[in-house]
């Protein structure tokens, strides 16, 4: 914050929905009784030749803000990684990637603060200190100490399980059926090829019901994957292989993926998933 004209600018490459951050802090605080200073106020998201997307920066930068205007102390916020994204009436609402980001921070030896609904999905990257607010009044309250954030409660069953069918309601096809237990008992690559509705998509979604569940660190892996989708609900671990089919007309980068953003998670998974492992019970 520094003298000038009253202004809210966000730098360092932001997308449309960063952008818009501006609005939805400058209203959760509003609907709190807060306004912002007559001030230039100016949100700095390093590095400054990255691009950054997503409504995840929104609680950060309210957090910045109010520990600026005084309201929370900055030695209550810097041991946390924060993300979130703010409803318009102060609510703390679900984002994606709040696992990977818990093993992150836990790596780094802070807590993370992350919406509610993603509080039980931190709880697998061990044991680090975890706030998971409703709404940003609470998360004020917790830092004045008139109100305790309770410790995010793990879900009663810990598995997700995609489930595409089983083998045995396919009648006949007894040779394809064989094909698919060799390989899923030798980890074997299979190419169907046939006429369309000989059976081939049927047979393919029901042999992950044969294969073996995965190991700690194959579902830690996948976990990741479907909570940076945005496909993880509840916070809980999947455990199954999952199952992908693509349209046949879909083209090899749509198939594999590419680009700065597919190489960010590769590299934000083999480096999470080498220094944690899951214990299960």
């Amino acid at each position: 914050m520094a003298s000038g004209l009253p202004a809210f600018t966000v730098v360092g490459l932001p997308d449309k929905a960063v952008s818009e951050a501006r609005e939805r802090v400058r209203s959760a605080l509003s609907a709190m009784g807060l306004a912002l200073p007559p001030k230039r106020i100016t949100i700095n998201l390093a590095p400054a030749d990255l691009l950054k997307e997503g409504s995840h920066f929104d609680l950060p930068i309210a957090l910045g803000i109010l520990a600026e205007m005084d309201v929370i102390g900055h030695d209550d916020i810097e041991r946390f990684l924060v993300l979130g994204e703010l409803g318009l009436d102060g609510s703390i609402t679900k984002v994606g990637g709040v696992l990977p980001a818990a093993m992150e921070a836990g790596m780094q030896e802070c807590g993370i603060i992350c919406p509610n609904a993603n509080g039980a999905e931190a709880l697998w990257a061990g044991d680090l200190e975890i706030l998971a607010p409703v709404s940003l009044v609470a998360l004020i309250n917790h830092f004045k100490g008139t109100q305790i954030l309770p410790r995010p409660i793990r879900r009663d069953t810990d598995e997700i399980n995609d489930f595409h069918g089983d083998l045995r309601d396919i009648k006949g096809q007894e040779s394809a059926k064989r094909a698919l237990e060799i390989a899923a008992a030798g980890g074997h690559n299979l190419l169907m090829s046939g006429p369309p509705g000989s059976g081939k998509s049927m047979l393919a979604a029901r042999l992950p019901g044969i294969l073996p569940d995965l190991d700690a660190r194959q579902a830690l892996e996948t976990t990741v994957i479907h909570s940076v989708s945005g496909m993880l609900p509840e916070g809980g671990l999947i455990r199954t292989r999952p199952f992908r089919q693509p349209h046949h007309s879909a083209s090899m980068p749509a198939l594999v993926g590419g680009g700065c953003h597919f190489q960010q998670l590769l590299r934000l998974n083999n480096n999470c998933c080498d220094n944690l492992y899951v214990e299960f019970t």
